[in-house]
């Protein structure tokens, strides 16, 4: 089970943190990234992939002003955002990979993933 928090509404050229926390029964070795999506558009992904092990893997196109940040002992991750634009209102999600696949999936954009969190909305506006 993935719980995603931290969204609302943001004025631009704010910063907002997203978290979320991974339950239940998880594979030693775990990826966790954030993707989003608008209204009318097609889900992207937003972040790097982190790894239970300690790697990140970064698709080329992925944002710059998002970061994403974990706590494995907590099994959760972070994605911190900045500089935000009207272009980033979506509902954000993050999801989950038990067990990892090999990086190279991360790196190419990872068009899907084995678990979903339900999605928190993220407005920017003034």
């Amino acid at each position: 089970q993935l719980q995603a928090s931290g969204g609302g509404l943001v004025q631009p050229g704010g910063s907002l943190r997203l978290s979320c926390a991974a339950s239940g029964s998880l594979f030693s070795i775990y990826a966790m990234g954030w993707y989003r999506q608008a209204p009318g558009k097609e889900r992207e992904v937003v972040s790097c992939f982190s790894s239970s092990d300690g790697g990140t893997y970064c698709p080329d196109f992925v944002n710059g002003r998002f970061t994403i940040s974990s706590d494995r002992a907590k099994r959760t991750v972070y994605l911190q955002m900045n500089n935000l634009k009207a272009e980033d209102t979506a509902v954000y999600y993050c999801a989950l990979d038990s067990p990892a696949r090999n990086p190279r999936y991360y790196r190419s954009g990872a068009l899907d993933m084995h678990w979903w969190g339900l999605g928190t909305q993220v407005t920017v506006s003034s």
